[in-house]
């Protein structure tokens, strides 16, 4: 099984508020063969939103990161490849997105709501493939409900307008996030297309990437959750597929992690941001060491990094000790 697993596509999810810049040049530290940007909205960017700009910035240090976009106007979105993506010459990958739930960008038509009409994701898949001559790949969901599964439906549809590959996360948008992913979807999506698929849903430790693979044949898996508070897990992938064990992080190793996340960020970020934005990788990084509630309510109140800094290495030495 392992020899087959050689050629599988590890990627890090687009999660909106985590993987910036900082968090991406870890996890591909780490192995992750492909990163995105976090969404970006093809109306902010086609009236110039500054804010929108700057979750478009990849740094020089970045190998592998690409753009992930959502959108539904289709002149908006023709523009938008054309003038602002296409032109990126540090990207060689567009992602569209069809599979977010959340109440902000559904309720616009945008995310996974596009999956009630079909018909516009043929149009877009068209408008995608016009405008740009990168490789694109469009992330969707199972459908909007149990009752309206119609990932096969647009999986065929992306395929026949020449997208280059799909992602699946075996989730409906009714369920969000909740229950367990349906991996069997995933298999079936496999089964019934010539373009690569790769699945996403419910793979937090290398036990469940062998499990995926073993059961879906997909071409490869896009870590989301999983990889929050734990970039190890595509290290841990790649040691596997290569020996067949894998080594766990020592609580010494996360503590030097998440100072590195932090020294990594403040280069990008000004440090007020940067603390407050910490807060949650901290709380994923240290969810099970011994004492970590206490650690993470005292950081939780800091405003100084160094003060920061202090509490994480004085931390380290405990559980050394």
């Amino acid at each position: 099984m392992r020899e087959q697993l050689k050629n599988k596509q590890i990627m890090l999810a687009p999660l909106a508020g985590v993987s910036d810049v900082g968090f991406r040049l870890i996890c591909e530290k780490y192995g992750a063969d492909k990163t995105f940007t976090e969404m970006v909205s093809c109306n902010a960017l086609y009236y110039d939103n500054k804010k929108t700009d700057d979750l478009l910035f990849i740094s020089e240090r970045e190998k592998n990161c690409n753009v992930q976009v959502f959108g539904r106007k289709l002149d908006v979105i023709e523009k938008v490849i054309k003038d602002k993506i296409e032109v990126m010459d540090n990207i060689s990958e567009i992602s569209f997105n069809m599979g977010c739930p959340v109440a902000k960008i559904t309720k616009n038509g945008e995310g996974c709501q596009l999956m009630a009409e079909p018909k516009r994701v043929e149009e877009i898949c068209k408008i995608l493939r016009k405008s740009s001559k990168k490789k694109l790949n469009i992330k969707f969901r199972l459908g909007i409900d149990e009752n309206n599964k119609n990932y096969l439906e647009i999986g065929k549809i992306a395929q026949d307008c020449g997208i280059d590959y799909v992602i699946l996360h075996a989730r409906t948008k009714e369920q969000f996030y909740s229950g367990k992913a349906s991996w069997e979807d995933i298999k079936k999506l496999k089964e019934n297309l010539s373009i690569p698929v790769i699945a996403n849903g419910d793979i937090f430790s290398v036990e469940d990437f062998i499990n995926i693979m073993e059961e879906t044949l997909a071409d490869g898996v896009m870590l989301a959750r999983g990889a929050m508070g734990n970039p190890f897990l595509f290290r841990e992938i790649k040691e596997y597929i290569k020996n067949g064990n894998y080594k766990k992080p020592s609580p010494e190793e996360l503590i030097d992690q998440i100072i590195e996340q932090y020294e990594l960020e403040l280069l990008y970020k000004d440090e007020k941001l940067v603390i407050t934005q910490m807060r949650k990788h901290v709380s994923a990084y240290l969810k099970g060491l011994e004492n970590s509630s206490k650690i993470r309510d005292k950081i939780n109140k800091l405003k100084n990094i160094d003060e920061v800094m202090d509490v994480l290495n004085n931390y380290k030495s405990m559980l050394k000790g």
